[in-house]
C-alpha cells in the first residue's frame, strides 16, 4: 500500500513478581514496529521503590535506532509502558514522541495513545483557559493533561482515567502508568485494537496480540470497547461503565494495518485477508495465468484470489527488505523512485503472462501504474488489477492517515478511468457489502468508503479558535 499511513501502536507490561521489564517493552514494541516508523519510546517504574520515579526515553527513528543495547542498559524497573508512532496529529518532531511523561501535583502520570480524537480543539482550549501550557502537538499530550487535572479531585487514577474517558471522543487504545498502576482503556466503539496477555505473573497490554507472542506471553482476551482495565499488585480490575451497544472496528485493521500473525477481537487476520481475496475472486473472475501480489500486504488476498478461481499464486517481485517502507518518503517523486529500489520483477515468472495483480488499495494510483509498468516491461502480456478493499472517497478522523480528497484518485475519477490512467487491461475493487463477511461478522467503520460515520464529527469553522487550538 503506498499513501495510507500506519497507525500508532501500545505496549504495557507489569511484572508483578518485580521482574526487569525494559527487554519485554524493547522486544513488544519491535514486533509493533510496523504500525509506527517515526519515533518511539518507553518509560518505566518500580514499584517498591519511590514514588514519582518514572524514567523515559524516546526519539525519533526505528525501535532498533531510539532503543538502543547502551540505552536500554540504563533503565530498569517492574512496571513500563511502550509506543511507536506514526504521526495522525502533530508533526513528525522528537517532542511529539511518546510516552508522554507528566510530573504534577499527585506525582508522575506516563501515557502512549494509538487514535486520533474528534474534539480536541474543544479539550484543548478548556485547558488552555485554565493555564496550561502544551510542549507537544499532539491530541495525546491533551488526553494526558486532563487525566492529570482530573485526579487532583479524585481518588484514585482510574477514576481520573474514566473522568477523561467521558469526555474525550474519538478513536483511543490507550496505555497509562501511574507509579504502582499499569491501566489500558479502550475506546467504546472498539475502532482501535487492544488486548491482554499473561506471562507468569506478568500482564501485558498490547495493541496486537503479536506483541505478546514476542515476549512469550499467552493470549488471554481482547479489552472490550468501552473498557478500562487496571492492574495492580493485586490484580486485575474491569470497568465496563463506557461501554455503548454501537461497536465499529476499524476496517484496515483487517485490510492492511495489523501484522498478518495478529488475531483481533476473535478473527485471525490471516484468514480475513485471504477471505477478502476470494471474494474478489467471485465478484471479478478473469481468464489469466498467475496470481501474484504486491508485497506485503497484498500477497494474504492474492492466495485468496488463487484457491478460490484456481489460477496458479506466483511470487512476481523480489522485495528489497533493506529500504524503508515509501510511506516516509517526503515528496511523490521520492516515494516513486522508491518503489523501484524496493521491488523488482522476477522475469521469468511474468514474461509471456496474463497477470492477476492484487493489491490492498489504491490511493493516488502512481505506486500501481508503476509496478504495472514494471511488469509489462518484464514481458506480461496483460495485468489485471484486483484490489481487496473499496475506492476510497472520505477522509478518516479516526487515526488513519487517508490524504485529502484531492489527493485521492477515486474521488474525482471512475474505475474505468482508474483503469486506463494506471495502465490495467481491467480493474476490480472489493465491494463494501463483503467487508464484513471478510473481518468474520464483526461491525465494522468503514466511512472512508461510505462516508457513514459511527459518531457525529465536529465541524470547527473558526479560523481564530483553530490557530489557538491546533494540533
Amino acid at each position: 500500500m503506498a499513501g495510507i499511513k500506519e497507525e500508532c501502536g501500545v505496549f504495557g507490561i507489569y511484572d508483578l513478581d518485580g521482574g526487569n521489564v525494559v527487554p519485554s517493552i524493547y522486544y513488544g514494541l519491535t514486533s509493533l514496529q510496523h504500525r509506527g516508523q517515526e519515533s518511539c519510546g518507553l518509560a518505566v517504574s518500580d514499584t517498591r521503590g519511590e514514588r514519582g520515579n518514572v524514567k523515559f526515553h524516546k526519539d525519533l527513528g526505528l525501535v532498533s535506532e531510539v532503543l538502543r543495547q547502551d540505552v536500554v542498559r540504563k533503565y530498569s524497573g517492574d512496571i513500563g509502558i511502550g509506543h511507536v508512532r506514526y504521526s495522525t496529529t502533530g508533526a513528525s518532531v522528537a517532542e511529539n514522541a511518546q510516552p508522554l511523561v507528566l510530573s504534577y501535583v499527585k506525582g508522575t502520570l506516563a501515557l502512549a495513545h494509538n487514535g486520533n480524537l474528534v474534539n480536541t480543539p474543544e479539550l484543548k482550549w478548556e485547558l488552555i483557559q485554565n493555564g496550561a501550557i502544551f510542549h507537544t502537538t499532539t491530541d495525546s499530550e491533551v488526553i494526558a493533561f486532563h487525566i492529570a487535572r482530573e485526579r487532583v479531585h479524585s481518588k484514585t487514577v482510574e477514576e481520573a482515567v474514566l473522568k477523561t474517558a467521558r469526555k474525550i471522543k474519538g478513536a483511543y487504545g490507550l496505555v497509562v502508568m501511574s507509579p504502582r498502576k499499569l491501566i489500558a482503556v479502550r475506546d467504546p466503539y472498539g475502532l482501535k485494537p487492544l488486548c491482554l496477555g499473561k506471562r507468569g505473573n506478568a500482564y501485558v497490554i498490547a495493541s496486537e496480540s503479536c506483541a505478546l507472542t514476542s515476549v512469550s506471553a499467552e493470549f488471554v482476551r481482547d479489552i472490550e470497547p468501552g473498557e478500562i482495565l487496571t492492574i495492580t499488585k493485586d490484580g486485575l480490575k474491569s470497568n465496563m461503565e463506557l461501554a455503548g451497544t454501537k461497536k465499529a472496528h476499524c476496517v484496515f485493521e483487517y485490510i492492511y494495518f495489523a501484522r498478518l500473525d495478529s488475531t483481533i477481537d476473535g478473527v485471525k487476520v490471516y484468514d480475513a485477508r485471504i477471505r477478502g481475496g476470494k471474494s474478489l475472486a467471485k465478484s471479478y473472475p478473469v481468464e489469466a495465468d498467475i496470481v501474484t501480489g504486491v508485497p506485503e500486504s497484498g500477497l494474504p488476498a492474492a492466495k485468496g484470489y488463487s484457491e478460490e478461481s484456481g489460477i496458479p499464486f506466483a511470487f512476481a517481485f523480489y522485495k528489497n527488505s533493506y529500504i524503508g517502507r515509501t510511506f516516509i518518503k517526503p515528496t511523490q517523486e521520492e516515494r516513486e523512485s522508491s518503489v523501484h529500489l524496493k521491488l523488482s520483477v522476477l522475469e521469468s515468472v511474468v514474461k509471456g503472462k496474463r497477470i492477476v495483480l492484487v493489491d490492498d488499495s489504491i490511493v493516488r494510483g502512481t505506486t500501481i501504474a508503476n509496478l504495472i509498468h514494471m511488469l509489462k516491461e518484464a514481458g506480461a502480456k496483460e495485468v489485471h488489477v484486483r484490489i481487496s478493499s473499496p475506492p476510497f472517497l472520505h477522509p478518516c478522523y479516526f487515526g488513519t492517515d487517508v490524504p485529502s480528497n484531492d489527493q485521492l484518485i477515486a474521488a474525482s475519477h471512475s474505475e474505468e478511468e482508474i483503469c486506463q490512467m494506471i495502465g490495467a487491461d481491467s480493474l476490480g475493487y472489493m465491494q463494501t457489502d463483503y467487508l464484513e463477511g471478510m473481518a468474520g461478522g464483526l461491525p465494522l467503520c468503514k466511512a472512508c468508503f461510505d462516508g457513514k460515520y459511527p459518531m457525529d464529527i465536529p465541524d470547527y469553522k473558526d479560523a481564530d479558535f483553530m490557530d489557538i487550538v491546533k494540533c
